[in-house]
């Protein structure tokens, strides 16, 4: 019987029943030489020395310390890198991908929950559904009297930043609604988009088209602030801004000033900074819904992770290739 390859978690331990259940856990200790009462919190300390030094995998997820030539002196037979959660670009460094270790993560798995709140967010947004809500709450009537031409989704422009994970679940999940759905990505050309269902627009084209606009681009030096004040202002009154990306795409300042003005909506699940100081007016504003960066796993969604992670394990049993790979490039547009 061939030897399972010996393997460690690294995380915050608070996550390892959370990402891998009993069953789930049974499951990979059958795959995998693993102790699931160690878990490195950091890769110089002694007490996890000897099992850093014959692991062939590394199991990590949030909390994780990164993975750089330190960590690696520590591990020298590492071969395996296989992440229970999102991207890798903040913690795995260059001495994994020079060395040739094998990274995979459950980012596609983390990408089902984000796209899903995503498409609520748009949905809600299009029937106006945040402001009448705040309307109910004061006057206690239903709003049976007034103009409301503009709201439904029969024909709404949504606008896609960023073809990433999340990006394309959320174009697929778009389809069978009556929306006009247009993308700006400059790493996705006409035809790719068409194929994706949406029109490509250069991004200050589509920002000034659409009513409800929806960031899933990376947090990268290029997109950093790609919503300035001036971008920003192309957005049409009453347009709604969806972030389920990262704060730091945005420029608060000028997102503060458009929201308090009313001119334009918001649905964050993220902010910059996070979260927003106990003072900030996002908080009381109607046309502002806030949510505490839920829209990733969380609760039971986090099992799922866990069993991208032993499904890679099995696999790599088999001799087969993971299915989740990640390389270098790949994060030059993940999100």
């Amino acid at each position: 019987m061939p030897q399972l390859p010996r393997a460690v978690f690294a995380m915050n331990p608070v996550h390892l029943p959370e990402l891998f259940p009993p069953r789930l856990m049974t499951r990979l200790r059958s795959l995998a030489g693993i102790d699931p009462t160690l878990v490195v919190r950091d890769f110089g300390d002694p007490d996890v020395a000897g099992a850093l030094a014959e692991a062939e995998v590394l199991i990590t997820g949030w909390g994780c310390p990164p993975v750089d030539t330190d960590a690696l002196t520590a591990a020298p037979r590492l071969r395996t890198l296989l992440h229970a959660g999102g991207s890798v670009r903040d913690w795995v460094g260059e001495a994994v991908w020079e060395r040739g270790i094998a990274v995979s993560s459950a980012v596609g798995a983390n990408a089902l929950p984000v796209a899903e709140f995503t498409l609520a967010s748009i949905l809600l947004a299009g029937k106006d559904a945040f402001r009448l809500r705040e309307r109910f709450r004061a006057e206690h009537v239903f709003p049976a009297t007034g103009d409301h031409s503009s709201v439904g989704n029969v024909g709404r422009r949504v606008g896609i930043i960023g073809a990433s994970r999340v990006g394309r679940r959320v174009l697929e999940l778009l389809r069978p609604f009556d929306f006009a759905v247009s993308l700006y990505d400059p790493y996705v050309d006409a035809s790719e988009a068409a194929d994706l269902g949406a029109v490509p627009l250069p991004l200050d084209e589509l920002l000034r088209t659409a009513d409800i606009v929806s960031l899933h681009a990376p947090d990268t030096p290029e997109t950093y602030r790609i919503l300035d004040a001036r971008r920003l202002a192309l957005i049409p009154d009453g347009g709604v801004l969806v972030n389920t990306s990262r704060g730091a795409l945005v420029e608060p300042a000028a997102l503060q000033h458009e929201l308090v003005s009313g001119r334009i909506s918001a649905v964050l699940d993220v902010t910059e900074p996070e979260p927003l100081p106990a003072d900030s007016p996002l908080y009381g504003l109607p046309n502002a819904f806030l949510t505490p960066h839920i829209a990733g796993s969380l609760g039971n969604e986090l099992e799922r992770l866990g069993r991208t992670v032993v499904d890679e394990l099995a696999l790599l049993g088999a001799g087969l290739p993971l299915a989740h790979v990640v390389r270098r490039a790949d994060l030059v547009n993940s999100a």
